[in-house]
């Protein structure tokens, strides 16, 4: 077994780093291309420098254990609030808007129609085909004003 780990050497790595690469392409799942490029790494640096097959595991091991949160960084998404800014938060888009009221606010409730979808809004008594301002958002209930 010993002479199986001292017969390790640059092209054993390379070799096996292709291999591990070859296979991230079979299943993949991002893992094993770290691990053939710490397989890589241990075999250009053992093609540079004379290194014992000891130092070369212990190399792979930490090229390894290095790559995950090297690969956690670059996987993470980066949030690009300038493509949907109210994504999961549309309600908050209508604050400051002006709509006009489709139904007569009486006893502080309303409609009004936004695009397609009729909202109930509150707000003080105001006849049908006023202009009002969105000042405030509750979940599905908008609050307004005279605009």
């Amino acid at each position: 077994m010993t002479n199986m780990f001292v017969s390790l050497g640059s092209w054993n790595w390379l070799i096996f780093g292709f291999i591990l690469m070859a296979l991230e392409v079979v299943a993949p799942g991002v893992f094993l291309f770290w691990l053939g490029l710490a397989a890589l790494l241990v075999g250009l640096i053992s093609f540079v420098t004379v290194i014992s097959w000891q130092i070369q595991l212990v190399m792979f091991a930490v090229f390894a254990a290095a790559a995950v949160p090297v690969w956690r960084r670059l996987a993470r998404p980066k949030p690009d609030d300038s493509a949907s800014p109210f994504l999961n938060r549309r309600t908050e888009a209508l604050l400051g808007r002006e709509f006009t009221l489709e139904k007569p606010i009486i006893d502080g409730n309303g409609t009004v129609r936004i695009g397609d979808t009729v909202w109930r809004v509150a707000g003080p008594d105001t006849p049908a085909g006023t202009r009002v301002k969105v000042v405030q958002v509750d979940g599905a209930n908008l609050t307004v004003a005279a605009a």
